[in-house]
């Protein structure tokens, strides 16, 4: 009897660690596929004239300076608003904050705020800041609908930093005669930095990679436009060029460049949030 139970349960973990062995292997097969299918597709009609012009239907060229420019203007942007407003109200319902009834529901109504599809947030955006607020179709109308979306992401991981904090560094900072304020700046801050700042790079990751809510509140332009020129212009991102040239134009072969464009920046922006988690890691140890 022993031997037959042992025997079931030799078969039953060898069958269990072949299942999971599959479904990495599956999903490594499934990651590598879609990248190197992109990758292919892709590489091969990105040119310097594709990266460093703007379109002209007259010529019949075709350029992204414009649509690169929009993105990094849609970064800057969004972080400008959404640092300062995440980042604080993280240190306020940590730090601050004493009742723990409100913080819950704050946190519950963060974690709402992350799972609400993309596309709502461009209509409320729509109707917000384009219309309500009479910004137009705008970057900025576009940037301030991503500050809505990427604040539960800032908010939680800087929460989750200021809890890494061992509290004695706190009372260490009280018992020394220093104010809230400047424990907080001198002492828990610079223990969670690695934190905040892996959350900023997987936010400006998002930010890149968002489409759904710019479609209506950035516009389709390709533009080449100044900073502040370009921030209150319609402009289209990155990926909203790769729906217009695949969807609307019918343009694959754009399509596929920018993709892999897209997939490339994905890939080293994950990469460096990886490597500044680990150096601030070995900095703070």
């Amino acid at each position: 009897m022993k031997e037959s139970l042992g025997s079931k349960r030799n078969r039953y973990i060898k069958t269990m660690k072949f299942l999971m062995g599959a479904s990495v292997f599956l999903t490594c097969a499934l990651i590598v596929a879609i990248i190197g299918y992109v990758l292919i597709r892709g590489i091969p009609n990105i040119t310097w004239e594709f990266l460093s012009t703007k379109p002209s239907y007259l010529s019949g060229t075709i350029g992204i300076l414009p649509d690169i420019l929009n993105t990094v203007y849609l970064v800057i942007t969004t972080l400008v608003f959404v640092l300062p407003l995440g980042v604080g109200a993280a240190i306020y319902l940590t730090e601050y904050a004493t009742n723990k009834k409100v913080v819950a529901v704050i946190e519950y109504a963060a974690e709402t705020l992350s799972g609400i599809p993309s596309i709502i947030y461009g209509l409320v955006g729509m109707l917000l800041f384009c219309q309500f607020m009479s910004l137009k179709t705008s970057i900025l109308a576009g940037a301030l609908t991503l500050v809505i979306m990427n604040l539960p992401t800032i908010m939680r991981t800087t929460q989750e930093s200021l809890k890494t904090v061992p509290q004695s560094y706190r009372e260490g900072g009280f018992g020394l005669g220093a104010g809230r304020w400047r424990v907080i700046r001198t002492v828990v801050l610079p223990g969670c930095i690695d934190g905040i700042i892996t959350g900023c790079i997987l936010t400006v990751g998002r930010i890149v990679g968002e489409s759904a809510a710019l479609l209506f509140t950035a516009g389709f332009a390709h533009a080449l436009n100044g900073f502040f020129e370009g921030v209150t212009s319609p402009g289209a991102s990155l990926t909203v060029a790769l729906y217009v040239y695949a969807k609307e134009q019918g343009e694959f072969e754009v399509a596929f460049a920018i993709a892999a464009i897209l997939m490339v920046l994905t890939v080293t922006i994950n990469l460096s949030a990886t490597m500044v988690g680990k150096f601030f890691e070995k900095r703070r140890g």
